[in-house]
């Protein structure tokens, strides 16, 4: 069985962050380990508190699995400070394998969840990143309004409406461009859609998928984990992460 470490915060709702990792790790059948960044008081409401995990604790919860399991893949979800942030660039510039970052940043309504020198920061990981998540307020931010992208690494943007079609968009490094495309789900149901969609990419490149194949399986996950959602909660609400079938 492969083996995917998750370096991510905790969402105490159970739809987003870790709790979502570890079950999308599951659905496609690879065993997630984790790493927790942070604590979250949240719902589908919304975040009422956070507190950030030491960086020297997060140190030794990754010096914990290295020791006694073999990674074959990392997703990178929420890094609050800048001392966590420089824990992972210590840790992502040492490893040998497929690193999907998801630059946890802005909120998909638009709103700042990060300082500007962190985010600075955060780009300091690019170079160590096989493909980064970011979603449209996000890439935009980074790479500017008109997605003019330049980067150490693969991005694919999340979820861009155009008509009626949902479209992911990737970026290779070297220029090419490449689209996947669903219908587009005005659903309420959003709540971890990013979250799961970077882990499902890591979990198949773990299990030896090409790029171009992991990002289609993902999004076609993703759409499916949307039209099956549970319906829980007063705001965004949970996928339902363990589908029998796809």
């Amino acid at each position: 069985m492969k083996v995917v470490l998750i370096v991510a915060g905790s969402d105490s709702s159970g739809g987003a962050g870790l709790q979502a990792d570890i079950k999308t790790g599951e659905y496609f059948g690879v065993f997630t380990t984790t790493a927790v960044t942070a604590l979250t008081a949240q719902n589908t409401l919304g975040v009422t508190g956070v507190v950030d995990t030491k960086p020297e604790f997060l140190k030794a919860q990754i010096s914990a699995i290295l020791s006694d399991f073999e990674i074959s893949a990392i997703k990178v979800g929420m890094l609050s400070n800048s001392s966590i942030i420089e824990v992972m660039r210590e840790f992502l510039s040492s490893v040998k394998v497929p690193v999907v970052l998801d630059p946890v940043f802005i909120s998909k309504a638009g709103s700042l969840l990060m300082s500007k020198e962190n985010i600075q920061n955060l780009k300091n990981l690019f170079k160590f990143a096989t493909i980064i998540t970011p979603n449209i307020y996000e890439a935009k931010c980074l790479f500017g309004d008109d997605l003019d992208i330049k980067a150490d690494a693969n991005v694919v943007i999340k979820n861009i409406k155009i008509g009626e079609k949902s479209v992911d968009r990737l970026y290779y490094k070297d220029g090419k461009i490449l689209e996947f495309k669903s219908d587009f789900l005005d659903s309420e149901n959003l709540h971890g859609t990013g979250c799961s969609f970077s882990t499902a990419i890591a979990s198949n490149l773990a299990l030896g998928k090409n790029l171009e194949d992991a990002i289609k399986i993902s999004k076609k996950y993703i759409h499916e984990a949307i039209l099956q959602a549970p319906n829980l909660g007063h705001g965004k609400g949970p996928l339902r992460h363990n589908l029998r079938k796809i």
